[in-house]
């Protein structure tokens, strides 16, 4: 069955809670009213003729600062050999939409991975926490509005400068120990407190 043929079955079914279908797109997609997500998305899987038995992944996406967020959902059938692609997008504030978890368990952590970084609530997902960063972490690190924090429990966040400008070393000595792969690039400091790579040039 064809993507042009599923969403058919999709417009008969839910007529205008399916806004759009991109036959042109590399994987074809139909998006779906936020509030259509998991009822559309049961239907793919139950019926028959579609039984969409895997949701091979889910991932958050941003449309820039002061637009929407979305979710676009990557599913396959082992029966009939398909693929078919769903998305949806939601305002960023308050930013909520139902689970499919309970669908496809599969969709459980991939939920906790799109409400980590981008802030959208998974409605029903019975464990819906941070899964990369840590529970107290502030804001959503995906969004295109983010703004890092500058400490973490007194721990110095890497900024921008301190992947480029390693003399801020000298300039900043208690700025503490840095976080991430940014230690993995620190270079060796002469007894001037510069780079010695630098001083060297």
């Amino acid at each position: 069955m064809t993507a042009a043929d599923i969403v058919q079955k999709l417009r008969d079914r839910f007529g205008d809670k399916i806004l759009a279908f991109d036959e042109k797109a590399l994987d074809p997609v139909v998006k779906v009213a936020p509030q259509a997500v998991h009822e559309v998305c049961k239907f793919l899987k139950d019926e028959p003729d579609l039984y969409f038995d895997m949701c091979h992944d889910l991932a958050g996406y941003d449309l820039g600062a002061g637009k929407e967020l979305g979710v676009i959902y990557h599913l396959f059938s082992f029966k009939h050999k398909h693929w078919f692609t769903v998305k949806t997008e939601l305002p960023r504030e308050h930013a909520h939409l139902p689970s499919v978890s309970l669908l496809w368990r599969t969709a459980e952590w991939h939920e906790r991975e799109a409400y980590d970084l981008f802030g959208i609530t998974f409605d029903g997902n019975i464990d819906l926490r941070r899964i990369l960063c840590p529970d107290d972490w502030e804001g959503w690190p995906l969004r295109k509005d983010y703004k890092v924090q500058e400490y973490y429990h007194g721990i110095r966040v890497p900024y921008d400068e301190d992947w480029s400008q390693f003399d801020t070393l000298a300039v900043n000595p208690d700025r503490g120990h840095y976080v991430f792969a940014f230690e993995k690039k620190l270079p060796v400091v002469n007894e001037n407190g510069k780079s010695a790579e630098k001083a060297a040039q």
